[in-house]
């Protein structure tokens, strides 16, 4: 089993920034992606950022520039660096990790960007 705890979620204004940071235990492959999350009210979660343990990144359209998604092997733990927020990046951010075609979550940290 994996557990996934993020912290750094808040408040800010518009052109702030935040960084957000999921600490990851238990079984860990070592092949494995590890991803952040969004959901907005009302909307479909979707990817925001993900890294495999390759260090290869992929990010959504409306991020890219602005975001950036890292790891801390030694530590077991992902980052999310957001720069130049905008009040559509509102929303709740989860970390997950996908090893062996299996998903796990994290309950998510809230993010709000306010205009």
């Amino acid at each position: 089993q994996v557990q996934l705890v993020e912290s750094g979620g808040g408040l800010v204004q518009a052109g702030g920034s935040l960084t957000l940071s999921c600490a990851a235990s238990g079984s860990m492959f070592r092949f494995r992606v590890m991803g952040w999350h969004r959901q907005a009210p009302g909307v479909q979660r979707e990817l925001v950022a993900s890294i495999t343990s390759d260090g290869i990144t992929n990010y959504a359209d409306s991020v890219k520039g602005r975001f950036t998604i890292s790891t801390d092997n030694a530590k077991k733990t992902v980052y999310l660096k957001m720069n130049s927020l905008k009040p559509e990046d509102t929303g709740d951010y989860y970390c997950s990790m996908n090893q062996n075609a299996i998903n796990f979550w994290g309950k998510g940290t809230l993010v709000t960007v306010s205009s």
